[in-house]
Order: C-alpha cells, then structure tokens, then sequence
C-alpha cells in the first residue's frame, strides 16, 4: 500500500510512542526499575524495526533527537539482583540462588546523539552516533554501543565513515587512565575486559596490543605487544613483547623481547625479560651508564649510579666514571624543595685524571674538585628577609680536565660566588646584607675571598621636611640624606697558597662610611638645571704601614722588587676620610629645520644639544696635618719619595693635591621625521628616524693643578644604520711628549709638530653587526606548501618529491676595531676580530649550524664549530664537529628522543682531551 509523506510520518510517530511504553510496560514486568529521562520531545521516529531471517532487528533512527535523550539505570532491588561471576565478562551468565549476588554501587548514565533503542525485554540499550556511557569515574565514548543491564556489560566499537575510514573508536577513561581501542567489552561490576587493537600511553611511552584482557581496575595483561616511545599510529620502532603485563602508572614487566626498527626484527639480542618504570612520580632506581672510548684515558663508562627519591622534598643522586687508563671520578648531585618557601639544589664532583704510563716522564695524576650550590628563597616566604645561595668554586684545572659535556666550560676562565643574607625592616629606611664572596681566575690560580662583607644602607630620608605642614614647602626642607656602610675581610693569593695566610697579618680588612647630602636644586634663567651636593666618606682600617730606609739591607717591596726600604705593617685603628664640593648645570638646546619645498618626503629634521657643565673641589690630603701621607729616604743618594700608610687598602686613600676641576661635555642627538612610504592609505603618515642615536664629548680642567690641567677629550657615538647598530669612539690627548713618551705641559695646538690638531689620537675603536633573516622565504616556503598539499601545482609534473629551499635562515657577523697608541714614538697596537655565525634548516627536519671567530690580525681562527640536526621523529641524529685548534674534536650520535630510552643510542666520537 502506498502512503504519502506526512501519512507515512504519523504512522512512525504512532508506533514509536507505542513501541515505547510496550518497552516500559516489559521493563516493570521484570521488576526491574527502568526510568526514561527525556531532555527534549521526539522529532521523528526513535526506532526503526526490520525483519531480517524471520526475527525483528533494531536498526539506527532516520533522524536524530532534537536534544539529547538520557536513560538511567538505578541499582536493582535486593529481592531482585542481578548475578554474575567475578572471573568472567561473558554476557551468558546464568541466575544462580546459591551465587554470590552482585550490585551496582552507583548509576549508569548514557547519552547518544543519534538513537536509543531499548529491546523488547528492556535488557539491553543500542546507542548510536558518539554514545557515552558514565558510570562512577568511568567514562567510555564510542560510535557504536551495547549497554547489556543484565549482565553489567558494555560492548563498544567504532564506525565508518563515507570513505570508509574509522571514526569513533572507543575512548575508555577511568580517572587518570584514558585509551583507544578498535573494539572494547568491559563488565562494570567484575572491572574486567576483553580489547582489541588497543593503544596506552604509559609515561613516556606508548604500548600497543592487539587483544588484551583487563583483569582489574589497574592491570592489563597482553600477548604480542608493542612497547614505544613513537606517537605514531604505525610506530617506526618498537620492542615486540611476547608476554606484558601493564600496571598503569607504576610499571610494564615483559617477557622475551626483540628490537623491531620499520618493520625489520632484530633478533639479535633478545631480552629475556624487560622492566620499565612508568610512574608519574619519580622513584628510586639505577642509573645506567654511558659508554664509549677516549685516546688518552681509553674507554670508559659515565655517569652510572643510583638514584634515590628520598621524599617529595628531596633527592640525592650518586654517579661515577671509570677509565680503563686508571682516571675515575664521582659525582653527588641533591635537589630540594619546600614549596611556597625556597629551593636548590648541591652538586660535589672529585676526580683524578690519569695521563700517560706510570713510571714514564709523561706520567701525571691530577686530581681535581668542584662545589656548586643554588639556593632560592620563595618572594612569597618572608618580603623583609631573604637568603640565597650561587656558589660555583673548583681547582683551577677542573674545567680542562672534566668539561667534556661544554665546550664553554673550557673555555671559561673567570668564576664567582656569592651568599647573600638581606633583612630590611619595616617602615624604617634602614636594611642590612650579609655576603660571603668568591672569585677567581683559571689563568694563573689566583682566588680572592671576602669573608664576610657586610652593609648597612639607610634610604634617602628629609629631616627638616615636616609631615603635616601647611602652605608650600621651605626650600631647606628639600635637603636629603644617604649613608651605607660597608664592611669587608678579604684576601688575594694563588689557589696553592690561600690556606697558608695569616687571618690577622695577610688578610685585608676594614669598614668605609659613605655620607652624600643632596641639596635643594633650582633653576638659572628658568632653562638651566642647577644642582649642588657635598660627600663625606671615612674609611676606618685596623692596620697601616711605615716605612724606613736600611742602607746595608735589601728587602721585596709589594711588587716583587728589590729596595733598601723595609715596610712595617703596624696594627691598630686608622682613619682616612675625604670630602668634595660639587655644582652640576644642565640644560637641553633644540634646534629644528623644516624644508622649503611641500613635495619633499621629509617632513623635519631635530637637532637636540644637551650641554652639561659641572665644578669639583677636593682639598689637598697630602698635607702633613691629615696624617695620611709621608716621606721616606729611598737610595743612598739620599733622594726622598712620598708615600701613604694605607698603601695597598681595599677601600683605597685620599690622594694628594687639591682639585677644582671644571667638567664639561655635550649630548648630540640628531632625528628626522620622513613620509612612511609602505602607508597606502589617503591619509599620509610620517615616522621617526634616528640619523645619531649619540653622539657625545667631554673634558676637565684642574683649576688647582700646577701643570697638565686637562685631562683627555673623549668622543663617543652610536647610530643605527637599516637595522646594523654603529658604535665608535676615540680618546684625544691635548699633551705634546717628549722622546721618551713622557707628556709636557705644551698644548699640542701651540706647537709647531701639533699646530692645528685638537690633540694627539690614543685611542679608536669601531664596532658594528649585521644579522640577516629570511623573512621573505618563510612566506614564500609556506606559500608553496600550502600550493603542494592543495595540488595546486604551480608547474606541470610531479610535485610529490618537492623539496622547497625557501627555508628558515640566518647569517650575522660582528666586527670589532680597536687601536691604541699611548707613545707617539712606539708603534700602535691594531686589534681587529669578526664573528661569524649563521644557521639554516634545508627542511623541516634538517638544521645546520656554524660559529666561527676569526682574529684578523694574527690571521688565525679561533674556536669554530659546526653542527648538524636531524629530526627522525621518535628519533633524532646530531653531528658535532670541531675543525681545528686545542677543542679539534667530532661526535656523530644517533638516539631515541626520551629520556627513557636515553641508553638506546649509536655513538661515534673523538674527544678533544685526545689532543692533549
């Protein structure tokens, strides 16, 4: 029989509403508490029945709910369970009165995009379309799903799509733990499950089984299985697993296990069993070595050792290395951390190297050390007190000898460390700091140590200022105050002699007193800044010298020299203080040049001058009265030389002579506004161009001194030309010399050798870099690409192979000039080196790298490198390789990318200790 459109429409809707409650109506036959939740009205038919071999079948819904429609199932009655074996996820389950009866602790709840179908006898629910199943922390997404209420089972699968491609596999997640599979049967009550083609990621990595049996909330077991650390649905590598079994998060255990790299098996070797830690957290545990071979200290095996996880506070790592030459060393490594308090972390490192045959002239045993300690306060933890640690201190020859990880650790020569303590105090200006310092230089092993060094410093406060005044203020209370202290115990020597100096003979000490008083500033014709201020420093020593000559004696002065003048060291308090005047005036000149012609793309040109004089008075602490300088004999002829009995003090001495110097210089900066030629709009635009960022010079003249008033005219400039900064500068002495290169009181403009020059060149230097970057090939590479995958093939042929050299690139240099020539009798010395550096990626997955430094002078280079990167995916290979010099060297390594699998590894290297 025919029907039209709308009769066959009301039909369906008439027996999908009967359909319906014949499902409940079979459902309380059953005393089964089966309630339907509708979030929205039905459109169309909810189910739609065929009959297929004499039986009816459910089959999917034509149209879909206008909103999602959710059934819940609430636990069965107690006089009405529903049983189950606790071994078994098979749906033919039989009731048993004697069988241990079984309940759902919680509701499950379900949703489908499409359809719903409830069978006849309410048992089982079909869900089409991405179905999701809930039930306590469980969630299990699919496109397809039979949710069986009897037995308290699920089975999932995914679907096709048009193309025939997979969609909707299931996703199992169960708290933390989530998965995919091709098809899943899982039993909410027993925890047990049956997957097929099932991928979990288990730390840092994956693992693959065709089938696999859940047999609880935590453990799989499986049967040729795949474990990795590739992300791809097809992994490049993988150990082939006779027999695992997965504890999530904790470990994988395996049976005998084989290497499988693109499909090709490694039999050879076979792992008789695996253990594979997967835990999130971090745990105790063994580490393995590295190996490999050096020519001079043979093979070796590195950084093997233990780990162990002491707490989530802390944990200690022990290492060492063995060479088959009889170098060895160990390694302690602790991490620690307080959370919301502080962190850091303590490394100690010994080892002796090994060189040549024992009982030979080319035998040597170095053993060397290292300490390293960081340490951080959280800002959080106290504002008013802080504590921090950078301490970095070893023998001088540590960093030859055991930098084979950095060739920058090689080739560092400086060091520092510093404790720190700082407390500051609320509402006051007052803050204290206590510091243990260190330095030292590689070169010729020399440390010096400052223990302790304290400061107090007292924020600018006014004291005349009044805090509740009426009307405007006072110019006295404008008058502020400073003041520091500082305090300091240290000492200079050679690494070898540190521990043999005298604290109370050989060690430096004392305590200096800072005191700047700013006062009230004001303005001179209203365009000149006028400010003046006076500085007080005293400097308190718990020792000083004295000098006497001895004819018939000869003694070592401070600088290794023999003299007949023996120097006493006398203990006890000593001050020295100073005190200067200053009057500084500044002002800004501005000066401004429009073009004539409208047409001209430059719209100004600024010139600001920014002139700056000042004038300084110190008196002379050379004077008898002050105590701080002396005379002494110092040869037979009996010739006297002055001296100062703090020689030598850390915080330095007053000198001799009074000083009025008047300083004078002047700030250049030069800019013009230019039509912005990239703007297209109606609306003209104009942007700023620096044509002199700086351009400075200065000078002084002692108005006290007796000769040599003027001190040398510096010039300093910088400028930026089309992105490439420029700085120069040179140094003009205004001093003619004598043949020995002594200056004389003659100006150089006064006499006829200099006449006409503003003064004698001593110094010039040059400096400048470019950096270039492919900007334009990025876009046209992305370009193209985008033209390839679209298959919009720009030229006729085969494109699939198409290798795009429009890739990501840069190229910089630096150049560096520097000349001084102090005596205009001697050859000047020319100093000019150019860096070269540069990088480009040929593809996605290949980089190159290149560092040089070149010394043009001695036309030698310095260190060079090059350095190759290949992206393998799962995989990544790196080409190290050193050409020339004392770091010559090469390594080629081939590794997996994870820190798990940081062993699996080919390695080829020659070590730069092998040119030793």
């Amino acid at each position: 029989m025919l029907y039209s459109k709308s009769g066959k429409r009301l039909n369906r809707i008439i027996f999908t509403y009967l359909l319906t409650l014949m499902t409940i109506l079979a459902a309380g036959q059953k005393k089964s508490d089966v309630s339907v939740r509708q979030k929205g009205t039905v459109r169309d038919s909810l189910f739609r029945l065929r009959m297929e071999n004499d039986r009816w079948k459910v089959d999917e819904a034509e149209q879909k709910l206008e909103s999602d429609t959710t059934l819940q199932l609430n636990p069965p009655s107690s006089t009405d369970q529903l049983l189950m074996s606790a071994d078994t996820i098979s749906a033919d389950t039989v009731r048993s009165d004697s069988a241990k009866k079984m309940v759902i602790e919680a509701p499950i709840t379900y949703v489908a995009d499409d359809s719903i179908v409830v069978s006849f006898d309410g048992q089982k629910v079909f869900m089409y379309k991405n179905a999701k199943i809930n039930y306590q922390d469980i969630e299990l997404t699919a496109d397809f799903m039979i949710l069986d209420l009897e037995t308290k089972e699920i089975y999932a699968e995914g679907t096709r799509d048009s193309t025939g491609n997979p969609v909707g596999k299931p996703v199992f997640q169960q708290g933390s733990e989530r998965f995919e599979s091709k098809t899943l049967r899982y039993n909410f009550q027993s925890q047990k499950g049956l997957i097929t083609d099932v991928v979990t990621e288990q730390g840092d990595g994956f693992v693959h089984s065709a089938l696999t049996k859940k047999i609880s909330k935590e453990e799989f077991v499986l049967k040729d299985g795949k474990y990795t650390t590739c992300d791809a649905d097809h992994p490049h590598f993988y150990l082939h697993l006779s027999r695992a079994k997965v504890i999530s998060n904790k470990k994988i255990i395996t049976g005998p296990a084989y290497m499988v790299l693109e499909d090709f098996p490694l039999y050879f070797p076979t792992l008789p069993f695996g253990y594979f830690p997967s835990s999130p957290k971090y745990s105790s545990g063994i580490l393995v070595p590295a190996y490999g071979e050096e020519g001079n200290r043979g093979f070796f095996l590195r950084d093997g050792g233990y780990y162990w996880a002491a707490s989530d506070y802390l944990d200690l790592a022990v290492r060492g290395d063995i060479y088959s030459r009889g170098s060895w060393a160990t390694k302690l490594h602790t991490n620690y951390r307080v959370r919301y308090r502080f962190s850091g972390g303590f490394d100690f490192r010994y080892a002796v190297n090994v060189y040549g045959q024992k009982g030979l002239k080319t035998y040597t045993r170095s053993p060397q050390f290292q300490v390293m300690w960081s340490h951080n306060q959280d800002a959080k933890a106290n504002p008013n007190r802080t504590f921090s640690a950078s301490v970095n201190f070893s023998t001088s020859g540590y960093d030859k000898q055991n930098s084979y990880y950095s060739a920058e650790s090689y080739l560092r020569t400086q060091k520092s460390s510093s404790i720190s303590y700082t407390k500051r105090w609320e509402n006051s200006p007052f803050s204290l700091s206590a510091n243990l310092r260190h330095s030292q230089n590689s070169t010729d092993s020399t440390i010096t140590l400052s223990l302790p060094e304290l400061t107090l410093n007292v924020a600018k406060f006014y004291p005349f200022k009044f805090k509740n005044r009426k009307g405007p203020p006072k110019w006295y209370e404008n008058f502020g105050f400073n003041y520091s202290a500082n305090m300091r115990n240290t000492i200079t020597a050679k690494e070898k002699d540190i521990l043999k100096q005298n604290i109370l003979t050989d060690w430096q000490n004392g305590i200096q007193h800072n005191l700047p008083i700013s006062l009230p500033g004001f303005n001179l014709m209203k365009y000149i800044n006028v400010t003046p201020s006076f500085s007080f420093s005293e400097r308190w020593y718990f020792s000083h010298i004295e000098k006497t000559y001895v004819p018939d004696q000869l003694f070592r002065d401070r600088y290794g020299a023999l003299t007949n003048v023996k120097t006493d060291t006398i203990q006890g308090l000593k001050r020295s203080y100073q005190y200067a005047y200053s009057l500084s005036a500044s002002t800004n000149i501005y000066g401004m040049f429009v073009p004539h012609n409208p047409k001209s793309r430059i719209k100004g040109i600024r010139h600001k001058i920014s002139p700056s004089f000042s004038f300084s008075y110190n008196p002379d602490f050379g004077k008898s009265r002050y105590g701080f300088w002396k005379q002494v004999q110092k040869d037979s002829t009996g010739a006297m030389e002055d001296y100062t009995i703090f020689d030598g003090a850390i915080y330095g001495y007053a000198g001799r002579g009074a000083a009025g110097n008047i300083s004078f210089s002047v700030n250049n900066n030069l800019e013009m506004k230019i039509l912005d030629s990239k703007d297209t709009t109606a609306t003209s635009k104009y942007k700023k161009v620096n044509l002199i960022d700086n351009f400075s010079f200065g000078t002084s003249y002692n108005l006290i001194a007796d000769s040599l008033n003027m001190t040398p005219i510096s010039f300093r400039g910088r400028t930026t030309i089309k992105g490439v900064g420029i700085n120069f500068g040179s140094t003009l002495n205004p001093y003619m010399t004598d043949q020995r290169g002594n200056l004389i009181n003659e100006y150089m403009w006064n006499n006829a050798r200099g006449l006409g020059k503003l003064g004698r060149l001593v110094n010039a230097n040059l400096s400048f870099g470019l950096q270039f970057n492919s900007k334009k090939g990025e876009k046209e590479a992305e370009k193209n690409k985008e033209a390839i995958e679209g298959e919009e093939k720009v030229l006729p042929g085969d494109y699939t192979d198409y290798v795009d050299f429009n890739v990501p690139w840069d190229f910089g240099f630096d150049y560096s000039f520097n000349y001084n020539r102090p005596n205009p009798y001697e050859k000047g010395r020319l100093n000019q080196t150019i860096n070269l550096r540069g990088s480009m990626s040929l593809t996605e997955k290949w980089r190159i790298n290149m560092n040089t430094n070149f010394d043009i002078t001695a036309r030698q280079f310095s260190y060079t490198s090059f350095s190759v990167f290949r992206d393998l995916h799962c995989w990544e290979m790196s080409i190290n390789f050193v050409p020339f010099g004392r770091m010559k060297s090469y390594s080629f390594t081939l590794n997996a990318r994870t820190s798990i699998l940081q062993d699996l590894k080919i390695t080829k290297q020659r070590s730069f200790y092998d040119n030793f």
